[in-house]
């Protein structure tokens, strides 16, 4: 029976960044930030038709689990996504679902 040397270290960030994206909201923002993007609060609010509140919220829970950074400049704040690596995920779980 082979040996598989596991790093639980590694599951759990993997299982922890997936519990922060695992909410349609929040893939709306990574869909959103795809490609390279740097946008604000402001128009990410403003695109999906939500509360700035809101926008809020879910932004800091991607950036505090690693997925998204941001950057401050003046009074915005800007945010991108770290790797596009999630975005291919989820491209993926969308194509699972095309039958």
């Amino acid at each position: 029976m082979a040996k598989f040397n596991i790093d639980l270290a590694k599951l759990e960030l993997a299982a922890s960044k997936l519990r922060a994206i695992s909410h349609p909201m929040r893939i709306a923002i990574i869909e959103l930030l795809s490609g390279d993007k740097h946008l604000s609060v402001t128009e990410i609010y403003k695109a999906l038709e939500i509360e700035q509140a809101t926008a809020s919220h879910h932004l800091n829970i991607l950036k505090n689990k690693g997925v998204l950074v941001s950057k401050r400049d003046g009074k915005k704040i800007f945010y991108a996504l770290r790797s596009n690596t999630l975005t291919e995920i989820i491209d993926c779980i969308n194509r699972c679902n095309d039958n």
